[in-house]
């Protein structure tokens, strides 16, 4: 039976940007970052949690042959792949926090919903995260 769910990857284009992103603007954490070889396990998580990571992979060896890597770039680049969709308990305060450090890069401003509210944004390698306030 499974009980949990460990790690859950995103694709991005650059792994130390995505590292900068995820830590110095959204306020995660580093969670794992062990070379390999050619190979770099870099995850992120929320700060004291002993939940899911996130592992920031790059499209390349060893996952996927150079063809394949192509195209994820280019999907990755267009906007085409999800990123997560993260909680907050004060999303007002987190929108207001991005923009005052020069975050530019929303898609949605805090909107509310019956699930709650919540709002849109891209990280540096144009994945589409959504941020949720519930209630």
């Amino acid at each position: 039976m499974i009980t949990k769910l460990n790690v859950a990857t995103i694709f991005v284009l650059d792994k130390d940007e995505a590292l900068e992103f995820y830590v110095g603007q959204l306020g995660l954490e580093k969670g794992n970052d062990v070379q390999q070889g050619d190979y770099r396990w870099l995850t992120v998580r929320v700060p004291g949690g002993d939940g899911t990571e996130i592992s920031l992979e790059q499209p390349g060896p060893p996952l996927h042959d150079e063809a394949t890597a192509q195209q994820l770039r280019e999907l990755i680049a267009k906007g085409a792949l999800s990123g997560p969709v993260l909680n907050t308990d004060n999303i007002q305060e987190l929108y207001e926090s991005l923009k005052a450090r020069g975050f530019t890069d929303f898609t949605q401003e805090p909107t509310s919903h019956f699930y709650g509210t919540d709002m849109g944004l891209r990280d540096p390698s144009g994945n589409a995260i959504r941020i949720l306030q519930q209630g």
